[in-house]
């Protein structure tokens, strides 16, 4: 990443913390006094499954026009159209009419467990006029999406350990079953109608304004379409649909379980009662729940529904923030895409997924920032699983937007 920059004209540097990998900073002045900053991540997600990739994961391979590897969407394939912009507009000899500054750091997808240290103690370095975080791409029908901000995430494992080791399962009239204990204690967090039950989770939860409705409101109705073409599903949760559906994944904090190991899976059967079981869970929080606030009220719940024996773990975190839809910097770059894409933004005053660095921009740098267009993916792009991709056609028009906002933002 270094090299890409140094390459590009950037002045370098690597900002350390104890037990973190580097971040990559860089900085390219340009004329006048205008500023952005760039956010990107080197790291990436693992590929298992692995056998279910049509060719290695970490050997780019084009094919049908799309660029298949692990990364191509999150994120490398936009560090690419922020570095051609960059070039294009240096070889064409025009002056690059903002200083960009550049920061690109390696744990965001296990939550950037030390980034918000890194920002803290370079905080001086990171300030501008505004960020353009890890970038949107476009909708199915074409509309460039924006998204002002992300919901937080909290992640968490639980553990039963009902015995001291797996028993006949014979026994299961008398003996306790670790996999029915932890389906039990789940149960208890969320029911089977969907409803989160733990006392307190939703106090905090803040009312969108009227201007983030009316955002959502007006959003391309393709984002069910794409739902429904790429996870195969032909009802959602609870019938929702239209609006319904957009405003839940909006404004709705979330309860998820990531995973669950117990007993035995392997071919045919094991007839054990398992000694062990866990889970991996996950919440997605909206401001202004914080995820400190909502571990705490999770063991608080488990102890009152008496579930004390289920071992509770703090994983990750990730605070929920966003931009105003009425922020300066952000009707900027809504109008540049509009203007260049030709087609009214998609805006997501809140995404579904979750950034960690939105809030510590926000609190430690004072960033207005968002997601733009500036990146190649499409909701089919797989993203997180096998074959990730992008499509080639894809990158033209994001390279096009990028040095259309970089002139808009410069003047």
């Amino acid at each position: 990443v270094e090299t890409l920059l140094t390459g590009a004209g950037f002045e370098t540097r690597q900002l350390t913390v104890d037990g973190a990998p580097p971040a990559v900073y860089g900085e390219l002045a340009g004329e006048g006094d205008a500023s952005l900053l760039l956010y990107n991540h080197y790291d990436v997600q693992p590929v298992d499954p692995i056998e279910l990739w049509d060719s290695p994961p970490f050997e780019p391979t084009l094919r049908d026009d799309r660029l298949f590897a692990r990364g191509a969407a999150d994120n490398k394939a936009e560090i690419g159209v922020r570095l051609a912009t960059i070039r294009a507009m240096r070889e064409a000899g025009d002056a690059l009419p903002l200083t960009i500054r550049w920061i690109v750091e390696g744990e965001e997808e296990v939550a950037s467990p030390h980034f918000d240290a890194i920002i803290e103690q370079n905080a001086d370095l990171l300030r501008a006029d505004g960020c353009l975080w890890e970038g949107s791409g476009l909708a199915m029908d074409g509309r460039p999406e924006i998204a002002l901000g992300f919901k937080g995430n909290l992640a968490i494992k639980l553990d039963v350990q009902a015995l001291t080791s797996d028993a006949h399962s014979g026994t299961a009239g008398v003996l306790p079953s670790a996999a029915w204990r932890l389906h039990a204690a789940l149960e208890s967090i969320r029911g089977v109608d969907g409803t989160i039950r733990v006392e307190g989770f939703h106090d905090a939860v803040q009312e969108p304004s009227a201007r983030a409705r009316e955002a959502v409101a007006e959003q391309s109705p393709s984002i069910e379409d794409e739902l429904r073409e790429f996870f195969g599903v032909e009802e959602f949760v609870d019938g929702l649909t239209g609006l319904a559906l957009r405003e839940r994944l909006t404004f709705s904090p979330t309860c998820n379980i990531c995973g669950i190991h117990t007993g035995y899976g392997g071919p045919g059967i094991k007839t054990v009662l398992p000694a062990h079981a866990s889970a991996w869970m996950d919440f997605r929080l909206v401001p202004d729940q914080r995820p400190a606030e909502v571990f705490d009220l999770i063991r608080s719940h488990l102890e009152a529904e008496g579930f004390s024996d289920v071992a509770l773990t703090f994983i990750a975190s990730a605070e929920p923030a966003a931009t105003p839809p009425e922020d300066a910097f952000a009707s900027r770059v809504i109008d540049v895409a509009e203007r260049v894409i030709g087609k009214p933004p998609s805006i997501f005053p809140l995404a579904p997924a979750s950034l960690p660095v939105v809030a510590s921009l926000q609190r430690h740098v004072g960033l207005p920032g968002l997601s733009a267009p500036d990146n190649p993916v499409y909701g089919g792009s797989a993203a997180h699983a096998p074959n990730e991709h992008v499509r080639v056609e894809d990158f033209a028009p994001a390279i096009e937007f990028t040095i259309a906002l970089f002139d808009e933002l410069g003047r």
